[in-house]
């Protein structure tokens, strides 16, 4: 069967706009709310396919702007699209590229027909625009892709969001126009910075237009958490309730929960697997820094209620070691228990929704979260 995206809503919370939902693509359905892990240029870090598999996986992320440059997506395209290139059966995400060239490129220039910048590889000059964006994503596979756009630093005033915006939706008509793949869902992503009446324009453009999903961008860089919540709950307002709704980049295991009970469906970060090679893990009572004194005689797993593999087999002690030795086997096991932490935790929180439950889960989950595990 070939088709772009089919969404349904399932279940919904009575008490807030939480909801449970089923997602069906070429490669695969899953249920949001989800998590899916970023896998930058084609492999989420320090795991294997297999790991992600074992920890309940079920869509990943991967980034347009680095495997263009690096190996080339033309290159992935002869080795059977992504999915075959690192040997992935289940669904993919990929982004536009838009943010990377804000954030990684050592000299860009923004015009109407798109971006040119330099490598922050090589410093070799590239052009990206709307069309491009789409090439390369097409030439990649992926399940869902998401529309090339321009996301404004933080803080920017007025006027320089306003034409972010503009530009936003030029190129977001531009992508729509050139996607002709089938079984390729294509996204659009609300622009605006903190501007309320910026994101309300972005937001009623871009519907206007007719994406098969939505994503709010632009956020989880440097805002407060209150400003965050209210361009979020003010975007999901303008957005169709028949369309999946996509946070991208906001991540903490508080941050999906309280997303969760605004609205959105998915969600994508670097948190469980950066703080992993940090040494940070994540539990039921709140997070194990490993490099502590304290548990270098310490037998117990990282969470006694956790299911992932690392959990079964290893202790806190032998794990502390590895990290303290900078064995590379510590990045591993650590990433793979909290990838299997997130993906269940939102498990967790899609069974809630559908007992009707979410509000009370909700509170005693954050009670426990946000600090050092003190035993």
């Amino acid at each position: 069967m070939c088709f772009d995206l089919e969404f349904r809503v399932v279940n919904r919370s009575g008490e807030c706009r939480a909801r449970v939902g089923e997602i069906k693509t070429a490669h695969g359905d899953f249920e949001t709310p989800v998590f899916m892990p970023v896998g930058t240029q084609g492999s989420v870090k320090a795991v294997s396919p297999e790991d992600l598999k074992h920890a309940g996986v079920e869509i990943i992320l991967a980034n347009t702007y680095h495997l263009y440059l690096r190996p080339g997506h033309r290159v992935i395209e002869r080795l059977g699209g992504l999915h075959g290139f690192m040997n992935w059966s289940r669904p993919i995400l990929t982004d536009s590229g838009g943010f990377q060239v804000y954030s990684l490129s050592r000299l860009r220039d923004i015009s109407r027909a798109g971006v040119t910048f330099q490598s922050h590889i090589d410093g070799s000059r590239h052009f990206i625009g709307p069309e491009e964006s789409i090439e390369i994503q097409k030439a990649l596979g992926a399940d869902i892709i998401m529309a090339f756009d321009e996301c404004a630093p933080y803080p920017s005033d007025y006027e320089y969001v306003l034409n972010s915006v503009r530009l936003t939706s030029i190129w977001a008509r531009r992508c729509l126009e050139h996607k002709n793949e089938q079984g390729q869902a294509l996204f659009g992503i609300v622009q605006g910075g903190m501007y309320r009446d910026l994101r309300e324009i972005s937001a009623r453009e871009l519907v206007k237009m007719g994406f098969d999903g939505y994503a709010i961008g632009g956020l989880s860089v440097g805002e407060d958490k209150e400003t965050r919540e209210r361009v979020i709950k003010d975007a999901i307002g303008l957005l169709p309730d028949d369309k999946p709704v996509y946070l991208m980049g906001v991540g903490t295991p508080e941050d999906l929960v309280e997303c969760v009970t605004l609205g959105v469906d998915m969600f994508d970060c670097v948190m469980p697997t950066r703080n992993a090679r940090n040494g940070t893990l994540f539990t039921r009572k709140g997070r194990i820094t490993i490099k502590n004194a304290k548990y270098a005689e310490d037998k117990r797993p990282i969470d006694e209620e956790c299911g992932c593999y690392t959990c079964s087999q290893f202790s806190r002690a032998y794990l502390r070691h590895l990290f303290m030795a900078k064995e590379i086997l510590a990045y591993r096991l650590n990433t793979i228990h909290n990838l299997y932490y997130y993906i269940h935790l939102m498990a967790e929180i899609r069974q809630a929704i559908k007992q009707d439950k979410f509000a009370g889960y909700r509170h005693n989950f954050l009670e426990l979260q946000g600090s050092e595990v003190v035993e």
